[in-house]
């Protein structure tokens, strides 16, 4: 198939929905030539913070010379976003052809009765294909939901599990409480791989400790009393931990905790033989990106794109916009899946807008109709304001606001592509 066909296909299967558990993805990829087992893995789960993690590894560890893959989820640009080598998507006569491989052997099962291959199960084989055919040297690997069940759980070769923040997410798949959710991000750790934690409540320090103990794997947590905070604006942040000074490109409170992660997790990569010089370190944090984090696109006014989609983003996006956007006047875009939950995402967000425009996230049906999501503003912030579209919710924005204000656009990361572009076209730096 060419890649238009392999795309519809992946249109097509996607409608199987999707089905937690390991015994389909590992037939699947027996049938391919188990291509994980060929690979080294950095392995990422939680509930935030994943893909800044991710970015700052994966950056320093292009910068030291290795190629690196890279699977993330969800992407919000193109759909070929999903699978990198050194930061550059998966080619599409690369993709077309290793679906082609791929929906042979599906298929195959399909017919045998051995299981029905989900999307998600798909690409994540379609990934170890790839980076196997890229010659990686290693991967940087987000789970897709949980970790115990994910799809990405049946690697083998894991260097380093990484455990970000977790927080109640996906209640209805994971568990209705911390400690459920927090064993199923644990599930990850397997033995022979060291774990890297950040900061933790301790319901789920204590499920990482006992998983860590069960599997013999040694652990280390990010001391947040080693992180001095040197600089912070929205071009950037410098900070010391442990002694040592480093300096992001990535605005954003919540980064820093995130970058302190990833030095711990390059500190046992280079325990484990990596060779990683302090000049790539620097310089692969430097060059980090990461995609609607707090994301600055504007000056003039300052507008800001963030994917906070659930209550712990909420936080931290609050806490950024208390200290970026002190004694600006600030207005929100904001859009919403209605099975989040969004009404403390109200409750920690809404307090500090001057005026917020509610939108429903196109074309998905889980997206939360504007009129309601503004209803449910009013009862924190009664300057609430439905929009039937993308398009005149930013140009609602920006005409209000002085080149002093500010604009903060977030939520459910499946719109603010769209923004991104009305705001690029409104045209003011």
């Amino acid at each position: 198939m060419n890649y238009e066909e392999a795309r519809v296909y992946l249109d097509e299967i996607a409608g199987y929905g999707s089905v937690l558990g390991l015994s389909n993805m590992r037939e699947l990829a027996e049938r391919l030539g188990n291509p994980q087992n060929q690979l080294k893995f950095v392995h990422i789960a939680g509930t935030n913070g994943k893909g800044s993690v991710l970015a700052y590894v994966s950056s320093v560890l292009t910068e030291a010379g290795y190629r690196v893959g890279r699977y993330i989820s969800p992407v919000v640009s193109s759909y070929e976003e999903k699978i990198q080598v050194d930061g550059i998507p998966i080619d599409k006569a690369d993709l077309a052809e290793l679906v082609t491989q791929i929906a042979r052997a599906a298929d195959a099962q399909k017919r045998e009765k051995a299981g029905t291959p989900t999307v998600f199960e798909v690409e994540t084989v379609l990934a170890f294909l790839y980076f196997k055919k890229k010659n990686c040297d290693v991967v940087v690997l987000e789970t897709g939901l949980g970790g115990t069940d994910d799809a990405t759980n049946i690697i083998e070769n894991t260097d380093v599990c990484v455990i970000t923040p977790v927080s109640m997410d996906h209640a209805s798949v994971l568990g209705s409480t911390l400690t459920e959710i927090a064993e199923k991000k644990a599930g990850i750790i397997k033995p022979g791989a060291e774990v890297v934690t950040a900061p933790q409540d301790e319901p789920v320090m204590n499920v990482v400790k006992e998983k860590c103990l069960r599997e013999s794997c040694p652990l280390t947590a990010v001391d947040t009393g080693s992180i001095e905070r040197i600089y912070a604006g929205l071009d950037g942040q410098r900070f010391r931990y442990r002694g040592e000074e480093f300096e992001i490109s990535l605005a954003g409170t919540y980064q820093v905790e995130n970058a302190c992660t990833a030095i711990e997790v390059l500190r046992v990569l280079r325990e484990r033989g990596y060779k990683i010089s302090d000049e790539a370190v620097y310089s692969g944090f430097v060059n980090a990106k990461w995609q609607y984090r707090f994301t600055v696109i504007n000056r003039n006014p300052a507008v800001i794109l963030d994917g906070a989609h659930n209550p712990a983003g909420a936080k931290a996006l609050a806490e950024s916009v208390k200290q970026y956007l002190a004694g600006k006047k600030v207005r929100y875009v904001f859009g919403v899946f209605a099975d989040k939950d969004y009404g403390k995402i109200i409750e920690l967000t809404a307090p500090f807008a001057e005026e917020i425009v509610c939108v429903e996230t196109p074309g998905n049906p889980r997206a939360l109709p504007a009129e309601k999501l503004a209803e449910a503003v009013r009862e924190v912030n009664p300057r609430a304001e439905a929009a039937d579209s993308i398009g005149s919710a930013v140009r609602r924005v920006m005409d209000a606001s002085g080149d002093d204000d500010a604009v903060v656009i977030f939520g459910s990361l499946s719109f603010l592509g769209e923004a991104e572009r009305e705001v690029e076209s409104y045209g003011r730096k």
